[in-house]
């Protein structure tokens, strides 16, 4: 399976706000896209990940949950976190 990186946001969330340009660093970096999602725009997805606070990111193996990193992540703990499941070690 796929892994998939979801941010989830909402609007006026400030920690949202910083942890955007953070996102695009890991995806640089990682060579991967971390979909952005914003959460009260799309409530399915509150009970569906069980979404608690913004900024929440999840990174997801087919439909399973593997991570689960709740507020504001610094870059080198999502990468950390991302490549834990990617099928192949990316360089560091």
């Amino acid at each position: 399976m796929a892994v998939k990186v979801i941010s989830f946001y909402q609007e006026g969330c400030m920690g949202c706000d910083e942890q955007t340009p953070i996102l695009r660093e890991a995806e640089k970096e990682l060579g991967i896209e971390i979909e952005e999602i914003d959460a009260v725009k799309n409530p399915e997805f509150i009970q569906k990940y069980r979404l608690r606070v913004t900024p929440t990111i999840i990174v997801l193996d087919g439909d399973e949950v593997r991570e689960r990193m709740e507020g504001l992540v610094h870059r080198e703990d999502l990468e950390a976190a991302v490549r834990r499941h990617l099928p192949e070690p990316l360089p560091r």
